[in-house]
């Protein structure tokens, strides 16, 4: 049987879930340049993280059982909506991992998935720390080479909206991806607000200050089509010569390493989650030895695996659209809870009322719509295509279980979601 996690691997898990370190936030600087570069990994968390961070921490707490977001959506619009949350949310999964064509190391961390939560847990606090390490001394030679004056320039005649909105919001984003675990936490109702807590500090402080080191330091004039992936490690080798930016290029593969076993424990334990509802047939509920869902796990790696032929910029993008339909339906959730059952036990509750609830929502909706707005053609009719896939799957599985092709069941354990009655509700609230 499974360990539960404790305080430190959940905040690491966390950590990786979002985002991993300061690697590809360079193309902020690309499409923007210095100044609203920074200013965007100030404002921006207020606009959208804080706000997803605070809605994961009420909901995750208040449904604390793996399944996270498509439970709760599921307790407030039905289970079909749930299970178009958690179809797109499954598929904008695979576009954060994405580790390329390198096999072998995918079976490794796949494996790791497998043995269980607790060395994921663990796996991630080791890699975060080492993928930290090298960044942390960087920023310490730098501080006599800093030139204040580089974090000022501006050059709004060449800005670049779309690439700008995307990178800050694919970096900035999956707070709700922990909910799918939630099960497996340890007094999930006092260690999840505190994780979050704490992984919000250290992901807006992890992009902020590299970022004033990168732009701070760089010895040549400014060249926005420098700023690239990998442009970092460039500067580490002005900083502090070959040995910082070897040490810099291991750590974002360690970084790129923990988003993959991060990520694909969500995304396995939101396919077993769904699987006890009875939205998914039985064998994606089947636990190993280990307390994993092994089908899950594989089924995720399969994904990741059949991105690797896209550019990254076309999986930015293609993630942010279809994370943004999803998001849509988890804040409509949040509110419509609050607003339906008010009285229902919260352990974490955020303290404002329903209308402040209603505005806590509206400035990352404004954000959404702007995002989706911007997003290219190609992005736009992949995208749909997911969406509608999902719209179409979920009374093909239902056709499927009547017509007994595979098994569907519900776990006995969990409360009955599919009543509209108070009582169920309370029930499960309690």
């Amino acid at each position: 049987m499974l360990g539960k996690f404790q305080f430190c691997p959940l905040f690491f898990l966390i950590f990786y879930d979002v985002s991993g370190g300061p690697f590809g936030i360079e193309r902020t600087v690309q499409a923007a340049g210095p100044l609203l570069a920074l200013i965007g990994f100030l404002v921006f968390p207020f606009i959208w993280s804080v706000p997803e961070a605070l809605i994961t921490a009420e909901m995750g707490t208040m449904f604390p059982e793996d399944g996270g977001y498509v439970v709760w959506v599921s307790s407030a619009l039905g289970d079909y909506w749930g299970f178009l949350l958690g179809w797109m949310k499954w598929l904008s999964g695979w576009c954060v991992p994405r580790v390329g064509a390198m096999l072998g190391l995918i079976a490794v961390l796949t494996y790791l998935n497998f043995r269980g939560l607790t060395i994921v847990g663990w796996v991630a606090v080791l890699l975060g720390t080492l993928s930290l390490l090298p960044v942390v001394v960087m920023g310490l030679i730098a501080i006599p080479k800093l030139r204040p004056s580089r974090w000022l320039v501006v050059d709004l005649q060449c800005m670049k909206w779309n690439l700008y909105l995307n990178t800050l919001f694919w970096n900035l984003n999956y707070w709700d991806s922990i909910s799918t675990v939630v099960g497996e936490v340890n007094k999930p109702k006092k260690t999840l607000p505190k994780a979050l807590l704490y992984a919000l500090i250290l992901v807006v402080c992890g992009y902020f200050f590299p970022l004033l080191i990168m732009i701070g330091t760089e010895e040549k004039p400014l060249d926005r089509n420098s700023w690239k992936e990998g442009y970092f490690s460039d500067i580490a080798k002005m900083v502090g010569g070959v040995w910082l930016r070897f040490c810099i290029q291991g750590a974002a593969a360690l970084s790129t390493m923990g988003m993959f076993v991060a990520e694909m424990s969500s995304d396995s334990f939101q396919l077993l989650g769904m699987a006890e509802r009875g939205m998914l047939p039985e064998f994606f509920a089947k636990r190993s030895r280990y307390g994993t869902p092994p089908v899950g796990i594989l089924f995720s790696a399969s994904g990741v695996i059949l991105l690797s032929s896209l550019s990254f910029q076309e999986i930015v993008a293609s993630e942010n659209f279809l994370y943004c339909f999803g998001m849509i339906l988890e804040f409509i959730a949040f509110v419509r809870l609050r607003m339906k059952y008010p009285a229902a036990s919260r352990p974490y509750k955020i303290p404002v009322g329903t209308v402040g609830s209603v505005l806590l929502c509206i400035p990352p909706t404004i954000l959404i719509c702007i995002v989706l707005a911007l997003s290219s053609l190609k992005v736009m009719v992949v995208s749909l295509v997911g969406v509608v896939i999902g719209l179409v799957m979920r009374p093909c599985l239902k056709h499927v279980e009547k017509k007994k092709w595979l098994k569907f069941s519900e776990s006995p354990d969990l409360p009955n979601l599919h009543g509209a009655a108070h009582k169920n509700i309370e029930t499960l609230l309690d």
